[in-house]
């Protein structure tokens, strides 16, 4: 048997060439017994190496399942014959956990850890070297690693000859710290010179008194990759393949080896790969065996079972003032049942902790996920949602047979979620919190563009064939025909060469980013867990897992998301109590008003959440919610999975009565029974391929798993055969088959489950009800909550004025930063534009402006002396009109804006001249058109309270 100690995988970014699943699925057909993907000063690649050494055991234990009921798979060897030589189908390598520590120093060692006291050392290390960086940079000292390398085996690399010298003391000092840990790396440059090399290495050891291993310190699986390697290369460097001169890969032989070949390069010395088996073996920790502990959250003495109990118990009876009906009563205490016997109760209340932060803050927050929907949520006031709405059966997802946290998510204000964030840092520390990591890949433009820029192509070739692309993960639309259409010629053998190497690309890891809010909260040390490193947002640390690699180990993720709707909610809350003296929350909202139904009905949805898309506001008219359920079912239908497995219409025409509701079978039926025999929601496609295609549960996991990573993976389609068979062996119709299946592939894209749709659709009654009372209200505080990324500032003001709302010009006496709502004089609100709006102007301005403005200003002049501002600010203010209430046109209002001389009035004319100054003659500037203040609106704040530019054009739109 043979091992490989150092590998290079494609998480060393822009060096390595090929997935570490790649390197275990080929380590298991070479017959290696172990290999430790390494990469430089990085764990980020060998969860997914795990995972896949997990899968390959499973698959084997499949198969010796299926010979031993059927017997072996294939034809026989002929009598009298020996079996043929064959790959190593039934191996599956073990993963030692490692990585590559370059010091700053200049020393290479490669870090295996041996035990589980080891892991957390490497882990430790990793974090210090990182935290001391930038992002994506490693500052990692010898001294650091002389204080201690206890359960971790070292492999030194080997110095070029010319810096024997600077490395020989270094390397006795780590040899004299560590020495019976400490070993030599003999690894072949395949340059001609490797017989020297090793017998010059083997000396160094001797004079240091360590041992040597031998390793490959392959950068790719397989030597077809050369190519890839060099054009990751060409990008890292920042020049073109053709430029790369000696840093480009003379060969492929720097891949993964099988034993008779390592044996062959190293000769004499091949011992060394003996040797290296040894250590193997001696490490044996194991990814699997990390047990992460959730924060025990006891305070006081009191268990987390216990407090939960009572906090539960308290918020029943404030959901519930006049007693709590019997059945939710029940629900909560078999709910509670059965937390306490999966100990699930801390990550319940890490949540409620949370929440209850940010509700002592005043902001606006709002539970969804498998577990948010439950009566224990509800009390704990991690959402609004009430249990008797909720449909969900709560043992679904948390349940003995899953083994895994539950999920709960939790949106907040997008403009407060940072208090959120550095509350938890301060609470838990920032050695036992850290955001998860999101790893972003390889795409289409972005490999088009990087590729295509190394292998020489003209921007303007690149530029082409990126325009063809169609979506974010396409790569559709680069085939042959269009590639003529274009002026390319498909058949040119450098654009080949790059067609081919960009499709090679795609999928692998190009950097780490961090993840939207995935926190990982832990008892005991994070920094021992995993390694922790600076985001590049400042004061965010994240680790280097994303949320695959840390679903796949167990570990608990608490998702502190951002959602402006909520921040537009809370203002808008804030504006009815303040004018109308009415307090509210998402629970405390009039439930199931008509009127609010009426007005979906009618498609008046513009900013309403998720209903306000043109496909949305097509499909209300012919969905007619009526009540909280119907608007689940709005916001989780108009979405890829059902639309892709054409779920939508037989659905409305079920509900119309236009078509019988019937159910595939009466097992299915208990599944689509309240979506009338349509599957929409992503529980009810993995319900269906539990019950109807006979999927085991964890055949089910898998799927639920390949769901989540579709984008980037694309395993999906690895199910089809099995779940088209298994309806078919149930009896069910192919058509309706293939129609599930396609339903599951939209998921893929975009899953959206019930409990989710169940949360959204609060803040859609929500958002609909202020709209609907107070139109006014809702779109002052939907222009306050902006960006929020679908409607401009024009269409919801224009919005407003057809409901009624007077909307007021920015005034430089009368506006403020935000927009506000002020009497009308008839008794009513007017919604007065703030300063905002103005394209250009920050808030600080607007502060310093409102807080010197006293009684008001006078004059242009008035405002640069007062308030302080630069005359390009004033300028800005000029621009947007905002003097029109002094009696200033907006020329001349620039005319004076322009005529402000340095940042701040000299001392001798800062005051009032009392009519000495010198009187500049007027100057007669000419009117604007109306046209040309239309234009200028939209210049300076992006809408106009004039007519609409087409108005000005109808005289010439209009036939006859």
């Amino acid at each position: 048997m043979s091992v490989e100690l150092s590998i290079t995988s494609n998480f060393t970014f822009l060096t390595g060439a090929s997935h570490p699943e790649e390197f275990m699925e080929r380590a298991a057909l070479e017959g290696l017994e172990a290999i430790a993907i390494a990469d430089e000063n990085s764990v980020a690649g060998i969860v997914r190496a795990w995972q896949r050494a997990r899968e390959i055991a499973r698959i084997l234990a499949e198969r010796a399942e299926a010979e031993a009921a059927d017997g072996p798979i294939g034809p026989p060897a002929p009598e009298g014959c020996e079996a043929g030589p064959s790959l190593a189908i039934r191996n599956v390598p073990r993963l030692i956990p490692a990585a590559r520590l370059v010091l700053a120093e200049g020393l290479e060692i490669t870090a295996l850890a041996a035990t589980r006291d080891g892991w957390a050392r490497l882990c430790r290390l990793i974090s210090r070297g990182r935290l001391r960086a930038e992002k994506g940079a490693c500052d990692l000292r010898l001294a650091d690693l002389m204080e201690g390398a206890d359960g971790l085996e070292l492999i030194l690399s080997g110095p070029e000859p010319g810096e024997v010298a600077r490395w020989q003391p270094l390397a006795r000092r780590l040899v004299a710290g560590h020495k019976t840990r400490v070993h030599m790396m003999l690894s072949p440059r395949y340059d001609g010179q490797d017989a020297a090399r090793f017998d010059r290495l083997a000396r160094l050891a001797g004079g240091l008194g360590i041992e040597t291993v031998a390793s490959a310190r392959p950068i790719m699986h397989h030597g077809r990759r050369r190519r890839l390697a060099d054009v990751m290369t060409a990008i890292r460097t920042g020049i073109r393949v053709d430029d790369l001169g000696r840093d480009a890969l003379a060969n492929g032989e720097q891949r993964l080896r099988s034993e008779p070949e390592m044996r062959r390069l190293l000769g004499p010395h091949a011992p060394a790969l003996d040797r290296a088996v040894r250590l193997a073996a001696r490490c044996d920790f194991d990814l699997g065996t990390l047990r992460y502990e959730y924060p025990s959250e006891i305070t006081d003495g009191e268990t987390a079972d216990a407090r939960l109990a009572r906090l539960a118990r308290a918020g029943l009876k404030w959901r519930y003032p006049g007693g709590a009906p019997e059945k939710v009563t029940k629900l909560l205490e078999h709910e509670l049942a059965l937390i306490a016997q999966l100990a699930y109760a801390p990550y319940f209340l890490t949540v409620r902790d949370i929440v209850a932060f940010a509700r002592e803050r005043g902001i606006l927050c709002q539970g969804r996920g498998s577990a948010a929907n439950s009566v224990v949520c509800y009390c704990l006031g991690v959402t609004s949602v009430s249990p008797e709405i909720g449909t969900m059966v709560f043992e679904r997802f948390v349940s003995e047979a899953r083994d895994e946290p539950p999920d709960i998510d939790v949106d907040f204000e997008h403009e407060r979620r940072e208090e959120v964030i550095q509350h938890i840092y301060a609470r838990y520390g920032r050695h036992r919190a850290g955001l998860c990591a999101t790893v972003i890949h390889y795409r289409g433009k972005r490999a088009i563009r990087e590729v295509g820029a190394a292998m020489g192509l003209s921007q303007d070739t690149i530029g082409a064939l990126s325009s063809q692309l169609w979506g974010f993960f396409s790569t559709n639309g680069i085939e042959p025909q269009r590639m003529r259409e274009i002026g390319l010629d498909p058949e040119d053998p450098r654009l080949m060469l790059t067609m081919e190497l960009i499709f090679e690309i795609i999928g692998f890891p190009r950097h780490l980013s961090q993840h939207v809010g995935g926190f990982i909260v832990t008892e005991g040390r994070l920094d021992e867990l995993v390694p922790i490193e600076n985001a590049s947002m400042e004061d965010r640390t994240v680790i280097c897992w994303d949320k695959d690699d840390i679903d796949a180990l167990g570990i608990l993720k608490v998702d502190v998301l951002s959602l402006g709707m909520l921040t537009c909610i809370r203002k808008a809350f804030d504006l009815i109590a303040r004018h109308h003296g009415a307090r509210h929350d998402l629970a405390t909202l009039p439930p199931e008003d008509p009127r609010v139904y009426d007005m979906l009905c009618r498609a008046d949805s513009i900013g309403v959440f998720q209903v306000e898309s043109r496909a949305q506001m097509n499909f209300l008219p012919r969905m007619r919610p009526r009540s909280f359920y119907d608007l689940v079912i709005e916001v989780a239908i108009i979405r890829p999975g059902p639309i892709q497995g054409d779920m939508v219409h037989p659905y409305i025409r079920r509900r119309n009565g236009e078509e019988d509701v019937s159910f595939p079978s009466d097992a299915l039926g208990q599944v689509l029974g309240k979506t009338l025999g349509v599957p929409l929601f992503q529980e009810q496609a993995m319900q269906i391929a539990i019950i109807g295609a006979g999927f085991t549960p964890s055949e089910a996991d898998r799927l639920r798993r390949a769901l989540a990573t579709f984008k980037k993976l694309g395993h999906i389609g690895d199910f089809r055969e099995r779940f088209l068979r298994g309806m078919r062996k149930n009896g069910y119709e192919a058509d309706f088959a293939e129609r599930c299946f396609s339903q599951i592939e939209g998921f893929g894209s975009y899953g959206f489950p019930e409990s989710h749709a169940a949360s959204f659709a609060l803040l859609v009654y929500a958002s609909a009800w202020i709209k609907c009372h107070h139109p006014g209200i809702f779109a002052c505080a939907l222009l306050n909550a902006q960006p929020m990324g679908f409607y401009a500032p024009a269409q919801i003001v224009r919005d407003a004025r057809e409901h009624g709302v007077e909307v007021r010009p920015v005034a430089i006496n009368d506006s403020y930063w935000d927009n506000v709502m002020e009497p009308d004089g008839r008794g009513g609100l007017a919604l007065r534009l703030g300063f905002r709006q103005i394209k250009g102007l920050a808030e600080e301005d607007a502060v310093w402006l409102t807080a010197a403005r006293g009684n008001g200003y006078q004059s242009v002049g008035d405002v640069w002396r007062r308030a302080g501002l630069a005359p390009a600010r004033v300028a800005r203010l000029a621009e947007a009109d905002v003097f029109a209430p002094l009696g200033l046109t907006r020329r001349a209002a620039l005319w004076e804006a322009k005529a402000l001389g340095g940042a701040k009035p000299l001392p001798l004319f800062s005051g009032d001249m009392d009519g000495e100054g010198i009187v500049e003659p007027a100057a007669l500037l000419p009117e604007m058109s109306e046209g040309e203040e239309v234009v200028e609106d939209y210049v300076a704040m992006r809408l106009t309270l004039r007519r609409h530019p087409v108005a000005l054009l109808r005289h010439v739109l209009t036939p006859g």
